[in-house]
């Protein structure tokens, strides 16, 4: 074989080997931009609506104002939860009241940061765990059509672990005098929101 068919060989496969290269992201760009057009889909889910923000910010100011175990325990109950919730509602199950359920979710938390209330872990659990179900099935619920549950699901619970430690973080004030106060005056505005959003959600 001369060396000009041989160069000539050499570039014809390298074409075919990029062609093929090239080929294959095009290949699956549809399924991959479907995955992660869900995956951000969920990931911003929480954060379009401000009651389910004040909410989620809420468990982790509560979590921090209770201290250990409760400031790890709350915020990791909370999705969990959720995500069983968010289950039923791309399930189709009915869940009735999830808007009252998610501003009254609004006004308990609020006062009892407002109240500094520390009731028995289990309690505070239950307590986190009702609400949870509300925003999961929410959630759930308004999935767009098309796009993967599961992916979904991953990112809305990633976004409410993020607005879980964002409360932690603010939450962590209460270690100083003005801090408590500031805190507890947080947790009156979450529960005055919370009556708004319950106007709301009953006119």
């Amino acid at each position: 074989m001369t060396i000009k068919r041989r160069n000539l060989l050499f570039i014809t496969c390298l074409l075919v080997q990029s062609g093929f290269l090239i080929s294959t992201p095009f290949a699956h760009a549809h399924v991959q931009q479907g995955q992660a057009v869900s995956f951000l889909t969920g990931l911003g889910h929480p954060w379009s609506g401000l009651d389910h923000v004040l909410a989620m910010v809420a468990v982790g100011l509560w979590g921090a104002q209770l201290g250990s175990p409760a400031i790890w325990i709350l915020p990791i109950t909370f999705p969990l939860v959720m995500s069983l919730g968010a289950m039923l509602g791309l399930l189709g199950i009915p869940l009735p009241g999830i808007e009252i359920g998610i501003a009254v979710s609004a006004i308990v938390l609020g006062i009892l940061i407002l109240g500094e209330v520390s009731p028995k872990m289990i309690v505070a659990v239950i307590l986190v765990s009702c609400f949870a179900v509300f925003h999961g099935h929410a959630h759930g619920t308004e999935l767009p059509a098309g796009q993967s549950g599961l992916l979904y699901s991953m990112g809305f619970v990633i976004a409410t672990g993020c607005l879980h430690g964002l409360g932690i973080t603010i939450g962590l004030i209460h270690r100083w005098p003005m801090g408590k106060m500031a805190l507890r005056g947080s947790g009156a505005f979450i529960a005055a929101m919370g009556f708004f959003f319950l106007w709301q959600a009953l006119a």
